[in-house]
């Protein structure tokens, strides 16, 4: 991809609408009135005294302008339209500001475009996140110069959260972020160039920090419905895990491993089993499962009827072999072992099925959060709950769970079944899928075990909707967290991305086995 400031620019505004007032005190530590507006007039009257003659160098993270490939949000995604509203709205929150517009997909590209602003050179930098692992922030952040990270919600967030937790962690002052649907809090915050460029490049993350501070929705006190959950004992929990057994298929290798965490029995097995069970299941039980699922779910789209049999025949397959290897838990690479040629069927449904009935069916090959789910049905009698890519929005002070895999039983087994669809897998439209509609208002938890530090995360929170948006995973539960969302950017470094959220007020339970196994529990939130 060639670097470009050819970019499209319209000469139409993005349309955006006022959530509120910056407060008197944020507003004057960015050097704004408190009432300032989108429009131009009060921007260039203040503009004009201090950024005449200033530029920012725009980079958008990703691969290319329409997307190629299957990654967040999705194959064949169109950026251009993202990146001509946001250079739009730079350009009318600070119209007298030279903006450089690029594009960069790794490191390497970065650093050219910072060699040319060696020549002449910039102010600042706005980074946006558009594509997931596009490692073009580090590099600007290293100029020293003022740096905004900018999250573009359900296209770059797994990168923005691990990428800004890192930079956190590394005391970056110069460094600010956003992460937020409004357009609103992406111009509060470029504002902050404004004090940094009078009082020092350390000044601009703490400015920017209180604006987001400031204009982060606060969840309310909102009561819990009440949940009949009577969560098991640590001596249960504990004994269940030791009776647990883990398949994971990573690749076509085969190896037993130490118990996980010391309790949980754990088996690596090859693709090829995997397949051949696929390859083998009852062709007529596939059909009436297929039939099944199409009946029970509120609408089946894009996805054939032999897809649908492809699924069903798939979780025969690997339930056939959780029963041979005595496991109550499977987990594979999915996307690794598909585009591989090694499976010839997405696992998600069946994965769907098994958390269904209280086993653990679990995405990615991620031994981890498979562990996770494990405990999380151990303590809850069957509700696995189940992994996600997380996204946190500050503009409606939610963090929202999102995977193309969900059980529609989320109060367990025997718990009421929600409404679910079947659609494609959300970032290669290929294969089946399930958007789950979760239930709100109940509390869920948040968990990740940490056994390397002897550590489990947990957060937890209200669920208060789901989220129907296109881009990216297709099930997508918003959750009100209780406690500081700020301190819920400062951990995925540490953990990755993945996340795994059941419902229940289940803090009582993590703190019991976290005592039992001598661990400690840090709140995320």
């Amino acid at each position: 991809m060639t670097n470009t400031s050819k970019l499209p620019v319209g000469c139409a505004c993005c349309s955006v609408s006022r959530r509120g007032f910056l407060t008197s005190a944020c507003a004057a530590a960015c050097g704004i009135a408190a009432a300032g507006s989108l429009t131009a007039a009060s921007g260039q009257a203040y503009a004009a005294n201090t950024a005449a003659g200033k530029r920012i160098r725009v980079i958008y993270a990703l691969h290319e302008p329409v997307q190629p490939s299957p990654d967040w949000p999705n194959v064949g995604f169109d950026f251009r339209p993202v990146m001509e509203s946001r250079t739009n709205l730079l350009r009318q929150v600070m119209p007298d500001v030279e903006f450089i517009i690029s594009t960069a997909r790794n490191e390497e590209e970065t650093a050219a475009l910072l060699k040319e602003d060696s020549g002449k050179p910039v102010d600042g930098y706005v980074v946006f996140q558009l594509n997931c692992w596009n490692r073009v922030v580090q590099k600007t952040v290293e100029t020293g110069k003022p740096v905004l990270y900018v999250d573009f919600q359900y296209g770059g967030s797994g990168g923005f959260l691990v990428y800004t937790a890192g930079m956190l962690r590394a005391d970056t002052p110069h460094m600010g972020f956003v992460a937020s649907s409004d357009p609103e809090d992406l111009a509060a915050a470029v504002r902050c160039f404004e004090q940094a460029w009078k009082e020092g490049p350390q000044t601009f993350g703490p400015a920017v920090a209180a604006v987001r501070k400031s204009r982060t929705a606060r969840s309310g006190e909102q009561l819990p419905l009440e949940d009949p959950l009577k969560p098991a004992t640590t001596q249960d929990t504990l004994q269940y895990l030791k009776s647990s057994k883990i398949l994971a298929y990573l690749d076509e290798n085969a190896r037993v491993e130490e118990p996980w965490m010391g309790h949980i029995a754990l088996e690596y097995r090859p693709f090829a089993e995997l397949n051949e069970a696929h390859q083998n299941a009852d062709r007529e039980a596939a059909l009436e499962i297929a039939k099944k699922w199409r009946q029970s779910a509120l609408g089946v789209r894009d996805v054939t009827d032999e897809t649908l049999v492809t699924s069903a025949a798939f979780y025969l397959g690997m339930k056939a072999l959780l029963e041979k290897h005595g496991a109550n838990a499977i987990t594979i690479n999915c996307l690794g072992g598909f585009y591989g040629n090694h499976i010839h069927a997405y696992p998600c449904l069946g994965f769907h099925e098994l958390c269904n009935d209280g086993i653990v069916g679990a995405c990615e090959c991620d031994v981890r959060s498979t562990a996770t789910m494990l405990t999380f049905a151990a303590m809850t009698g069957g509700r696995t709950g189940f992994i996600s890519d997380p996204v946190i929005d500050t503009a409606k002070g939610q963090i929202i769970y999102a995977h193309c895999v969900a059980s529609n039983r989320a109060l367990g087994p025997q718990g009421p079944a929600n409404p679910y669809y079947i659609l494609t897998h959300s970032e290669d439209r290929q294969g089946a899928a399930v958007r789950s509609i979760l239930p709100g208002g109940f509390t869920v938890t948040t968990m990740e075990l940490g056994p390397d530090r002897k550590q489990i995360l947990l957060h937890q929170g209200i669920a208060v909707a789901n989220d129907p948006d296109d881009r990216a995973c297709r099930t997508k539960l918003a959750v009100a967290p209780k406690g500081d969302l700020e301190k819920l950017f400062t951990m995925w470094d540490l953990y990755g991305w993945h996340r795994v959220t059941a419902y229940g007020d289940l803090k009582e339970s993590v703190y019991g086995l976290a005592d039992a196994l001598g661990w400690k529990v840090y709140e995320e939130a």
